[in-house]
């Protein structure tokens, strides 16, 4: 069995199609797709439903892959141990993040990290949802709670704040409210409830218990455009909303805290383009430290 043909394989199951792993790992996609012929011939078993769409795993498929996903723990388990050098910081990294800190804080400062780093490819996903490190679907991930299970590395980036925002033009038109009774009285702005991948991130009651939302979205950054709009009000970050003119603070002294952590697998946390991508955030994060409330 060829290690290649794994690799090839893990990216197929990640990506969910051919195409989309073959950019991934900058093969061809008639390159990949001999791969994955040859890793079936080899185990003697249909791996994959190849389809227009995508590919799906068969049962053996499956099963082979936690069987592969140990495979490759192991092997940069074995190169980190070794402290193989990596002489050119190239490759990619991928980083999960949610939408919030993902498109409004690191995709403008990650210029910065091009510059530093010319041989480096960086991928953001910045969507609501969480990312599986111990499968491979982001080499870091931005989390909003600490990991509690696989061997996952954690480290706290940063307490963040959130509050609740109104647009001026609104709060003209319907008035500011003077208690957290009054809200009730408001449109209000949220996340759409089923949608929600964290249980930290049902804050919405800890405002008002019995909050209900007029307009529901299921990203940070879309109920901040829509708070902005004069849509109602909403709960939002302090660092996306806090400089965004035609913002205004409601209730100030009512704010919910809550935490990002920066999450690696432990057998790739020493290779050396995913520690210098950690830090660099790290370092972002830290000299930016305030911005978060």
């Amino acid at each position: 069995m060829n290690w290649d043909d794994v690799r090839v394989f893990l990216a197929v199951a990640r990506a969910g199609q051919i195409l989309a792993a073959s950019r991934r790992l900058g093969l061809n996609h008639a390159t990949v797709g001999r791969r994955l012929d040859a890793l079936e011939a080899a185990l003697g078993a249909k791996l994959f439903d190849r389809r227009p769409n995508g590919c799906e795993t068969t049962r053996e498929g499956a099963s082979f892959l936690a069987a592969a996903e140990r495979m490759e723990a192991e092997m940069l388990g074995a190169r980190a141990s070794l402290g193989q050098p990596e002489t050119q910081l190239s490759g990619t990294v991928r980083i999960g993040a949610p939408d919030g800190f993902g498109t409004a804080f690191l995709a403008p400062r990650l210029g910065a990290l091009a510059e530093r780093h010319p041989a480096l490819t960086v991928q953001l996903v910045p969507v609501p949802r969480a990312f599986s490190i111990s499968r491979r679907e982001a080499d870091i991930a931005i989390t909003v709670e600490r990991p509690s299970q696989g061997r996952l590395v954690a480290r706290r980036l940063v307490s963040y704040a959130l509050g609740l925002y109104g647009a001026g033009a609104y709060l003209d038109q319907f008035g500011r409210p003077g208690s957290v009774a009054e809200l009730r009285a408001h449109r209000l702005v949220g996340h759409v409830d089923d949608l929600v991948y964290s249980p930290s991130l049902h804050y919405a009651g800890e405002i008002l218990p019995d909050w209900q939302s007029r307009v529901e979205i299921s990203s940070a950054l879309g109920q901040l455009e829509a708070v902005a709009a004069g849509a109602g009000i909403g709960i939002l970050h302090a660092f996306m909303a806090g400089g965004r003119p035609g913002l205004e603070r409601v209730l100030p002294d009512c704010e919910i805290r809550r935490e990002y952590w920066l999450v690696t697998h432990e057998t790739s946390r020493e290779l050396t383009r995913i520690r210098a991508v950690a830090d660099f955030i790290a370092e972002l994060v830290q000299g930016e430290r305030a911005l978060f409330g």
